[in-house]
């Protein structure tokens, strides 16, 4: 019954290529009704708003629907051949469209409350919406115009939310460094949509991946590559252009959570939609491992030593986002979608509820002093983590999973070994070191469970990572060698912390190295002044 409504609404009600545009056009009107009404409390705006956001998540519902019902497919273009709007609808676009709408829903709700009694929270509202618009034509794009489009309004619309309170000098010089970077990667996106073309004559998504499955396009098509890998990393604020990200605590919180939860993951986005085109290039993935492996590294690290919650999110997103790469460059692309979607949604709802993470921490009841592991303890860890994780991948199946599948499910293992070691430390409770066994047996079950979830679903649109060369041997050996040492050395911090040489590297671990600095003082951030 459900399968012939679907048909019938498709052959005589509203073509169901609509139903995924319908997303945008109706935050993109109630976006226009906040700029109608700009001041304070404005009631239709926001009452708008947030039935638009509501509608949004309907019509993403109904566009998975049609994806199940009816599969994959790409509709007529909209407008001129090769410059209207178009949207193509696999497994990809219909996760991120779910996706961004559920979450805008949820801040467009939270900034209700949250902005109440502003003096513009009604044009507060307009550019709410019109970001949320932006995001979901670019990820259900059909055609290169559209993604480009889509792509400078997302930035531009953000950086309006971002210069909220226009008069805070910290806000503008984050700003300022934000819209710099985002014009480069502007610049790299446009080179890469131009090669694109080029290659194949025509600005349709779907031909041109097809064209890459069958190994066409030569060197433009790596060019693009490269381009594309330039205009990723600069939209996920890898290093060393992540500055801003960790800059931006100024703004409302509801922008905090969009910014962290939705525009961020759009350079991960890029990666995984023109994951052929990326396949066609293995020296660019070779450089995304080295940096978003570095860039996770270095955020994780930075982000233990912030006093501040919003800024230690912050790092954190860095961190994520720096994996997300990694996870792209060794061609995991179905778990770096996962990853998108677990972590918008985590980092949405930390954002949120920022504002009380302090009472939280306080009222937890420690039942004595810190259990701190020494090397025999850690060791144990390590080595229990790395058996438990082989006997649950043994009764998954080893020999059908790739070896980046398995070198990064060992790299998440070895978090949980950082919790074992607390449970095997001499003073801790035999309830500690039963709750982190359980919690290593949880995780590596859930890994390999959703992993074979997310390989499945898109089993049809996302190409398998390729059999590993020499090059990608040695990189996985180095990504694993190198998140394994990172996490025995924060396992082993508490014997050393107190140590004159431990207290100056967590002071210039909590200066990041003063990398942000020195991109300061290339484009003169410093030199703004409060202009009032």
């Amino acid at each position: 019954m459900l399968a012939r409504w679907f048909f019938a609404l498709r052959g005589y009600l509203v073509p169901l290529y609509l139903v995924p545009l319908s997303a945008p056009v109706m935050l993109l009107l109630a976006g226009a009704i906040g700029f109608l009404n700009p001041g304070r409390r404005p009631k239709w705006a926001l009452v708008s708003a947030e039935a638009a956001s509501l509608l949004a998540l309907l019509a993403a519902i109904l566009s998975a629907g049609e994806l199940f019902l009816a599969g994959a497919g790409d509709s007529p273009v909209i407008g001129l051949r090769d410059g209207g709007l178009s949207a193509r609808l696999d497994a990809v676009s219909a996760t991120m469209l779910l996706l961004v709408t559920f979450v805008g829903w949820v801040v467009i709700r939270y900034a209700r409350t949250y902005l109440d009694g502003e003096a513009r929270q009604g044009a507060f509202t307009g550019w709410l919406c019109l970001t949320l618009a932006a995001v979901a034509l670019l990820v259900t794009a059909g055609n290169l115009f559209q993604l480009m489009a889509a792509w400078i309004a997302t930035s531009l619309f953000l950086h309006r939310l971002l210069l909220f309170y226009p008069r805070r000098i910290a806000a503008r010089r984050a700003g300022r460094k934000k819209f710099i970077t985002a014009r480069l990667g502007d610049a790299s996106l446009l080179a890469a949509a131009l090669l694109l073309f080029a290659a194949d004559r025509t600005s349709d998504i779907g031909t041109i991946l097809a064209a890459a499955r069958s190994g066409s396009g030569g060197g433009l098509a790596v060019g693009a590559a490269i381009f594309l890998a330039i205009a990723a990393m600069l939209k996920s604020a890898q290093f060393p252009s992540h500055g801003w990200l960790t800059e931006v605590m100024e703004t409302p919180t509801p922008v905090s959570a969009l910014l962290h939860a939705g525009v961020i993951n759009a350079g991960g986005f890029l990666l995984i939609r023109f994951a052929e085109i990326m396949l066609l290039a293995p020296g660019v993935l070779a450089a995304l491992v080295v940096i978003g492996g570095f860039t996770a590294l270095y955020g994780s690290l930075v982000m233990l030593t912030q006093p501040a919650v919003k800024t230690s999110l912050a790092w954190s997103t860095v961190a994520q986002m720096g994996f997300m790469i990694l996870e792209c460059g060794l061609a995991l692309f179905p778990l770096a979608l996962l990853h998108i979607v677990a972590h918008s949604l985590y980092k949405a709802h930390s954002f949120l509820a920022s504002g009380g993470a302090v009472e939280r921490v306080a009222a937890i009841r420690r039942p004595g002093p810190v259990a701190v592991p020494k090397a025999g303890a850690v060791l144990r860890a390590f080595l229990s983590a790395l058996v438990i994780y082989a006997l649950v991948g043994a009764g998954f199946g080893f020999g059908h999973k790739s070896p980046q599948a398995i070198a990064l499910g060992a790299i998440l293992i070895f978090g949980v070994a950082y919790l074992l070691a607390q449970g095997f430390a001499d003073a801790a409770p035999r309830a500690l070191t039963r709750r982190t066994a359980v919690y290593a047996v949880a995780t590596s079950v859930s890994y390999f469970a959703l992993q074979w979830a997310a390989t499945s679903l898109t089993a049809n649109v996302l190409p398998a990572p390729p059999v590993p060369g020499p090059l990608e041997w040695a990189l996985i050996a180095l990504a694993v060698a190198s998140f394994g040492l990172v996490a025995i050395v924060q396992a082993m911090f508490p014997l050393w912390a107190y140590h004159p040489a431990a207290a100056g590297l967590r002071v210039h671990l909590s200066n990041g190295f003063y990398a942000n600095a020195i991109f300061d003082r290339l484009i003169g951030a410093w030199s703004i002044r409060n202009s009032s």
